[in-house]
């Protein structure tokens, strides 16, 4: 083995994230995050907005009624059901794994899998309820 071969087996590799299958625990725990920073981000400012606006006058509640009613609204709000009940869940994962409860592999990939589907039947039944 010549410097330059050395040298090169030592260098980082490139590894392409998007191109990685993930395992489901990993796509749960990425999407806790993602539904995490939604809910921050969109979902807290988008609550407070609506309860000023709602609690403001009778006129600015009809306003506000009218708006909840648009399709992107509800869109918007299935998609911040979503976010909610897909981070309830995976925390609530999160905890028992805390305190060593379904760490290991099969456990935890049922859990992950559990969690995420019962956030996107939840929130389809949320969805057909808006609709």
């Amino acid at each position: 083995m010549d410097a330059t071969s050395r040298r090169a087996s030592k260098r980082p590799v490139y590894l392409n994230l998007l191109a990685i299958r993930q395992p489901i625990p990993a796509v749960a725990s990425i999407l806790h995050r993602i539904s995490g920073a939604v809910l921050f981000f969109f979902g807290v400012p988008v609550a407070l907005w609506a309860v000023q606006t709602s609690l403001a006058s009778p006129e600015a509640y009809a306003g506000f009624v009218t708006l909840v009613r648009h399709p992107a609204a509800k869109l918007a709000t299935l998609v911040l059901v979503w976010a909610y009940l897909h981070h309830l869940f995976a925390g609530i994962r999160h905890l028992l794994q805390d305190i060593q409860i379904g760490i290991e592999l099969k456990p935890a990939r049922l859990s992950a899998t559990a969690g995420t589907v019962a956030a996107i039947v939840l929130t389809l039944i949320v969805g057909a309820r808006l609709w």
